[in-house]
């Protein structure tokens, strides 16, 4: 499948609602839950989404729009988002989130990218030349990869108890 924008806003602006289904209401075990102590819990990932929405994605679009491949892009720091978690509940983070995925989303039609626009090259500090094309299609990727974790570390949660059952439930079983 070529890239789309329209497809790609589409699952973009989906992403917050999953992310509610997931986690909204949700127990504290549920929500810290790691699969390894250095790993992402869930609420570590919501976190990682709202400081990508902060400081990744739109930035750097806005960047290749202006600058092209002139000048590199900020590098992301994945664990950016500790203090900005800190204390605050789930549903809060998940507002905070939809919200800022809604403006992002608001900016993102306001390029009102075409085939050429899509094609402008930037500069990632650790891959080199990418263009706005590929940093959208990671931004889509990127969401569905983050909401395939925190399934996979929830479902941990019932490794054991799933019993003999574990053969079949390939979540369970991925290296």
């Amino acid at each position: 499948m070529r890239f789309r924008i329209d497809e790609a806003v589409n699952v973009l602006e989906r992403t917050p609602a999953a992310m509610y289904a997931l986690l909204a209401g949700q127990s504290r075990a549920w929500l810290d839950s790691r699969i390894e102590p250095a790993s992402f819990s869930p609420m570590d990932v919501l976190g990682h989404l709202i400081f990508g929405e902060m400081t990744d994605w739109i930035p750097r679009a806005h960047l290749i729009l202006e600058c092209q491949a002139s000048r590199p892009f900020e590098p992301f720091d994945r664990r950016g988002f500790v203090t900005l978690i800190e204390g605050k509940s789930a549903d809060d983070l998940l507002r905070q989130f939809a919200e800022w995925r809604s403006k992002n989303i608001e900016i993102l039609h306001s390029f009102v990218l075409d085939d050429e626009k899509l094609d402008l090259p930037g500069l990632h500090p650790e891959l080199g030349r990418v263009t706005m094309r590929q940093l959208l299609a990671t931004w889509v990727v990127h969401d569905l990869n983050h909401l395939g974790q925190v399934m996979r570390v929830m479902s941990n949660e019932y490794r054991d108890e799933v019993g003999p059952w574990r053969a079949y439930l390939s979540i369970l079983n991925r290296g």
